[in-house]
């Protein structure tokens, strides 16, 4: 089963190469994405990296947490399942009015 790790604290300069590169020598990576600003297209400073197993996952995570990329100390754990947020817009201006 594949385990999806979250990787924070990276270089604006730092590519889904880079990213791939960087995790394989701890196993087989599934996928590898940077997460980048909707508006601009610019990085956000952080992704994720799929990998083909829980044990192969621990293992980079073990190796990589703390480490340097890119002149960047790595944040690597194991990610979060997505959680629903209300989306913005009409809802936050019915809370910010008052009659």
């Amino acid at each position: 089963m594949n385990t999806k790790l979250f990787v924070g604290n990276l270089s604006f300069n730092t590519t889904e190469n880079d990213l791939q590169d960087a995790f394989t020598a701890h196993g087989t990576v599934v996928e590898a994405n940077l997460m980048t600003d909707r508006e601009t297209g610019r990085p956000r400073g952080f992704g994720f990296v799929t990998m083909s197993s829980a044990e192969e996952a621990q293992k980079a995570v073990d190796a990589l947490n703390g480490s340097t990329l890119d002149g960047r100390n790595l944040t690597v754990n194991e990610a979060r399942p997505k959680t629903e947020r209300p989306s913005g817009g009409a809802g936050r201006r019915e809370y910010s009015r008052r009659y």
